[in-house]
């Protein structure tokens, strides 16, 4: 019914940066809440970033990470800066989404590997 497709993760030494990218598609009539979760081995899943009524950021990333979106294209981006070993993890798109039938319910992505070496 909706697919979330992410893409822009890969290997980068620390200090580099990576956008990601996530495109929702299906029975979609909005988007009002996406973004990014991230989730290390032998970690919880949490979210890096959000966006819709308000944007939010995890601590660890704030000044160096930015949220964006394309609300025509139900798409969200994650542009990463300053990336350290840290954010090393699979980042997972999220997506509250409302579709043709106005049914409101969470997707996910099926994640994109970041690695940051030092």
């Amino acid at each position: 019914q909706v697919q979330l497709v992410e893409s822009g993760g890969g290997l980068v030494q620390a200090g580099g940066s990576l956008r990601l990218s996530c495109v929702a598609s299906g029975s979609i009539t909005s988007a009002p809440r996406m973004g990014w979760y991230r989730q290390s081995p032998g970690k919880q899943r949490e979210p890096v970033a959000t966006s819709g009524a308000s944007v939010d950021y995890m601590d660890s990333v704030k000044g160096r990470f930015t949220i964006s979106r394309d609300n025509a294209k139900n798409t969200v981006y994650l542009q990463m800066n300053t990336l350290e070993p840290d954010d090393t993890a699979v980042y997972y798109c999220y997506a509250d989404i409302i579709t043709r039938d106005l049914a409101r319910r969470p997707y996910w992505g099926r994640g994109t590997q970041v690695t940051v070496s030092s």
